[in-house]
Protein backbone atom coordinates (compact mmCIF):
# COMPACT_ATOMS: atom_id res chain seq x y z
CA UNK A 1 0.00 0.00 0.00
CA UNK A 2 1.48 3.36 -0.90
CA UNK A 3 2.21 5.94 2.10
CA UNK A 4 -0.34 8.76 1.04
CA UNK A 5 -1.53 11.68 3.14
CA UNK A 6 -4.21 14.28 2.76
CA UNK A 7 -2.94 17.64 2.59
CA UNK A 8 -4.26 19.93 5.71
CA UNK A 9 -5.35 22.14 3.61
CA UNK A 10 -7.45 20.21 1.69
CA UNK A 11 -9.01 18.55 4.64
CA UNK A 12 -9.69 21.69 6.36
CA UNK A 13 -11.45 23.19 3.34
CA UNK A 14 -12.89 19.93 2.82
CA UNK A 15 -14.32 20.17 6.32
CA UNK A 16 -15.52 23.88 6.02
CA UNK A 17 -17.64 23.07 2.54
CA UNK A 18 -18.63 19.87 3.90
CA UNK A 19 -20.53 20.89 6.47
CA UNK A 20 -24.51 20.79 5.96
CA UNK A 21 -25.66 23.83 4.40
CA UNK A 22 -22.93 25.58 3.83
CA UNK A 23 -22.48 24.44 0.17
CA UNK A 24 -26.26 25.36 -0.33
CA UNK A 25 -25.14 28.70 0.89
CA UNK A 26 -22.18 29.52 -1.30
CA UNK A 27 -24.24 27.99 -4.48
CA UNK A 28 -26.93 30.42 -3.31
CA UNK A 29 -24.49 33.34 -3.20
CA UNK A 30 -23.38 32.86 -6.56
CA UNK A 31 -26.65 34.38 -8.20
CA UNK A 32 -25.54 37.92 -6.07
CA UNK A 33 -25.99 38.76 -3.15
CA UNK A 34 -29.00 38.01 -0.53
CA UNK A 35 -30.20 39.12 2.94
CA UNK A 36 -30.80 36.28 5.41
CA UNK A 37 -34.62 35.76 4.48
CA UNK A 38 -34.03 35.29 1.06
CA UNK A 39 -31.74 32.16 1.99
CA UNK A 40 -33.96 31.52 4.18
CA UNK A 41 -37.14 31.61 1.44
CA UNK A 42 -34.49 29.65 -1.32
CA UNK A 43 -33.28 26.84 1.33
CA UNK A 44 -35.99 26.45 3.22
CA UNK A 45 -35.15 23.58 5.25
CA UNK A 46 -32.25 25.48 7.02
CA UNK A 47 -32.89 26.73 10.49
CA UNK A 48 -32.35 30.27 11.26
CA UNK A 49 -30.06 29.16 14.09
CA UNK A 50 -27.97 26.98 11.65
CA UNK A 51 -27.80 29.58 9.03
CA UNK A 52 -26.65 32.44 10.79
CA UNK A 53 -24.24 30.01 12.66
CA UNK A 54 -23.10 29.01 9.00
CA UNK A 55 -22.69 32.49 7.39
CA UNK A 56 -20.72 33.63 10.39
CA UNK A 57 -18.37 31.07 9.84
CA UNK A 58 -17.82 31.38 6.09
CA UNK A 59 -17.66 35.23 7.40
CA UNK A 60 -15.01 34.50 9.52
CA UNK A 61 -13.26 31.62 6.86
CA UNK A 62 -13.50 35.44 4.35
CA UNK A 63 -15.59 33.53 1.96
CA UNK A 64 -18.46 35.70 2.39
CA UNK A 65 -19.12 39.46 2.64
CA UNK A 66 -21.38 40.77 5.36
CA UNK A 67 -23.07 44.34 4.09
CA UNK A 68 -24.77 46.45 6.86
CA UNK A 69 -26.36 49.57 5.26
CA UNK A 70 -27.53 52.40 7.50
CA UNK A 71 -31.15 52.52 6.73
CA UNK A 72 -34.76 52.24 8.50
CA UNK A 73 -34.98 49.49 9.16
CA UNK A 74 -31.05 48.20 8.61
CA UNK A 75 -30.43 45.72 5.56
CA UNK A 76 -27.81 43.30 6.07
CA UNK A 77 -27.13 41.67 2.62
CA UNK A 78 -24.46 38.60 2.30
CA UNK A 79 -22.52 38.10 -1.44
CA UNK A 80 -19.34 36.17 -1.96
CA UNK A 81 -16.09 37.34 -1.42
CA UNK A 82 -12.67 37.30 -3.94
CA UNK A 83 -12.32 34.17 -2.09
CA UNK A 84 -15.86 32.63 -2.25
CA UNK A 85 -16.04 33.71 -5.97
CA UNK A 86 -13.24 31.32 -6.52
CA UNK A 87 -15.11 28.90 -6.02
CA UNK A 88 -17.71 28.97 -8.27
CA UNK A 89 -15.98 26.93 -11.08
CA UNK A 90 -15.46 23.48 -8.31
CA UNK A 91 -19.11 24.28 -7.70
CA UNK A 92 -20.06 24.17 -11.35
CA UNK A 93 -18.08 21.41 -11.59
CA UNK A 94 -19.86 19.50 -8.71
CA UNK A 95 -22.97 20.41 -10.39
CA UNK A 96 -22.15 18.72 -13.70
CA UNK A 97 -20.78 15.75 -11.51
CA UNK A 98 -24.33 15.87 -9.71
CA UNK A 99 -26.17 15.92 -12.77
CA UNK A 100 -24.46 13.07 -14.16
CA UNK A 101 -24.62 10.96 -11.08
CA UNK A 102 -26.64 11.69 -8.24
CA UNK A 103 -29.73 9.75 -8.26
CA UNK A 104 -29.25 7.88 -11.06
CA UNK A 105 -29.66 4.32 -9.78
CA UNK A 106 -33.37 6.08 -8.27
CA UNK A 107 -34.14 7.39 -11.83
CA UNK A 108 -33.41 4.05 -13.39
CA UNK A 109 -35.42 2.43 -10.19
CA UNK A 110 -32.40 -0.09 -9.77
CA UNK A 111 -32.93 -1.58 -6.37
CA UNK A 112 -28.82 -3.36 -6.57
CA UNK A 113 -26.26 -1.16 -6.93
CA UNK A 114 -24.82 -1.17 -10.27
CA UNK A 115 -21.65 -3.45 -10.46
CA UNK A 116 -18.44 -2.61 -12.48
CA UNK A 117 -16.95 -5.73 -13.68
Amino acid sequence: MEDYHLCPKFESAFELIGKRWTGLIIRVLQTGPKRFKDLTEIIPNVSGKVLTERLKELESEGIICREVYPEMPVRIEYSLSTKGEDLIPVFNELQKWSIKWVGLQKDLQIKEPIRKE
